[in-house]
């Protein structure tokens, strides 16, 4: 990677496993790559723990609200699903100033509260056509820095088929859709009339984008199974459990001495890890939000399960959304060495205190 903007920058290759020298983190895994000089990424690929990637470049978007780089990077499996189509839906928010242009600012108050979030949402795909009855693979991705997506489509029928690239071992059927910073769902459907991408909050349907019908073909017959299981260690004996409560933003008097955001009393990365680990253990993470805003919560490195009010684990994720006043409680075994950063992914919050890091020896 070659540096030509005006400001340092790395790389974070979101959702994929790999090895921590470069997972691309300031002050954990390498100093910042200055304008002019460059730094070669190099790390195995295997299609066993990433399907849908985030390749991003955040620092200087936080630093001036200017547009970051960001692309998606598809890992195929070995053999991957029959489909007559496999389609990129990348979801946007722009905000634009009086004048229609790009608005540069970036107000304080886009840290203190749900972020900066844009007045025009989009999508772009990556095809805008299809036949009536084409069996396709829609690869939704929320790659903004702080919008949380709630959408719907119109025209399609079939499932979920995985979260952020881990393979869902019962099909989940398709309705409102809800998807925080950096997360992705997969969808495996028939298309069965023109395919609209609604936003249903808070607009109530505004159009987002859509693959319109060009030609007709007979719709399979044969039913939609689920993608080939990821190999994912599963956890024995929780050996150590730790709370990771969110604090701050507007509104919090008792913490707006942290300069917004806080997780356990501490704005900023910590001087110590949240959970010190040898590779293997099973660990358990109490996220409390203890604030007036959703934040959503991203591991760098592994997957973990979300576990349900009974404590089942459900789904394997890379970032957990957790709504305000709730808890979620997450398990995930560390198995890969490192110093491996926790952050909220609402990127207002993480650049101003929401991150702390784990240890895996």
């Amino acid at each position: 990677m070659e540096n030509g903007l005006e400001d340092g920058t790395l790389v974070h290759w979101h959702g994929i496993r790999l090895p921590n020298a470069m997972d691309g983190v300031n002050v954990l895994t390498q100093d910042v790559i200055i304008p002019n000089e460059g730094y070669e990424y190099r790390f195995p690929v295997s299609g066993s723990r990433c399907r849908n990637l985030l390749v991003s470049l955040p620092l200087p978007f936080l630093r001036t609200g200017r547009p970051r780089t960001v692309r998606p990077l598809i890992v195929e499996e070995p053999a991957p699903p029959d489909v007559d189509q496999d389609i990129t839906a990348i979801l946007f928010d722009i905000r634009l100033d009086d004048t229609g242009q790009f608005d540069m600012e970036f107000d304080r108050a886009d840290f203190i509260t749900a972020g900066r979030l844009g007045d025009l949402m989009t999508t772009f795909l990556s095809s805008e056509q299809a036949r009536l009855g084409d069996h396709i693979r829609l690869r939704l991705i929320n790659p903004t820095p702080d919008r949380i997506f709630e959408i719907r489509i119109d025209g399609l029928t079939g499932f979920c088929v995985a979260y952020d690239g881990m393979p869902l071992p019962e099909l989940v059927s398709l309705g409102n859709l809800k998807l925080a910073p950096a997360q992705r769902i997969d969808i495996i459907a028939d298309v069965t009339g023109d395919v609209i991408l609604r936003e249903t909050v808070p607009s109530g349907g505004e159009e987002l984008g859509g693959i319109m019908l060009n030609g007709q073909r007979q719709i399979r017959s044969a039913p939609i199974a689920p993608l080939p299981a990821n190999l994912v260690p599963a956890p024995g004996e929780i050996t150590q459990t730790a709370d990771l409560f969110m604090q701050g933003g507007a509104g919090d008097g008792a913490h707006g001495g942290f300069g917004g955001w806080a997780f356990n009393d501490v704005s900023g990365l910590p001087n110590k890890p949240l959970i010190s680990a040898r590779r293997d253990e099973a660990v358990q993470v109490r996220m409390v939000n203890d604030t007036a805003f959703p934040h959503g919560i991203h591991l760098h490195g592994h997957h973990f399960w979300e576990t349900d009010q009974n404590g089942a684990r459900t789904h394997l994720r890379d970032t957990t959304l957790v709504a305000p006043g709730k808890t979620m409680t997450i398990v995930c075994v560390l198995d890969n060495p490192g110093a491996w950063m926790l952050h909220c992914h609402m990127l207002s919050h993480q650049a101003d205190g929401m991150a702390t890091w784990v240890q895996v020896s």
